[in-house]
């Protein structure tokens, strides 16, 4: 399994979903541009020592990336799916990808998925945290799909 993030703003998201991956086995790829300096102090603190543990693959663009992941699926989690993440059937190498903070991914990305899911969530809001949104998702595929660690 493998977590995507394409164009992210927040060095403190992209540290906490990299703990993440090293804490549930699922390697990280960066799509760029980022919205900050890769060597950015805050990435690290919120990855803490854990960015040891994690893979990381940074790619130069999107297309870079989508010739990267070869035919594994690859799954958008956006608003604009009305599929939800809890209804559908992962594989252990699908690629979970994510848009950026401020405006997801554009519709040429969009269009390039496999796949677009959603994580419910209470009409009267308009989305969450952007690692949170990553956990909720791999958490649920990893539980699918038999591999979660331990």
């Amino acid at each position: 399994m493998r977590i995507a993030l394409f164009e992210p703003e927040i060095a403190g998201n992209v540290g906490a979903v990299l703990r993440l991956g090293a804490c549930l086995g699922a390697s990280v790829d960066l799509i760029e541009p980022l919205g900050f300096e890769w060597d950015d102090r805050r990435v690290r603190r919120a990855a803490m020592d854990y960015i040891d543990h994690v893979s990381v693959v940074r790619h130069a663009s999107f297309a870079a990336f989508r010739a990267s992941i070869g035919a594994s699926r690859l799954l958008l989690f956006t608003t604009k799916s009305r599929e939800s993440a809890y209804a559908f059937r992962f594989k252990p190498d699908d690629v979970l990808l994510f848009g950026k903070e401020s405006a997801g991914v554009p519709a040429e990305v969009a269009q390039a998925c496999d796949e677009r899911l959603t994580l419910p969530i209470r009409p009267e809001v308009r989305s969450m945290n952007l690692a949170m949104s990553t956990a909720l998702a791999l958490g649920e595929a990893l539980r699918q799909t038999g591999t979660l660690p331990g």
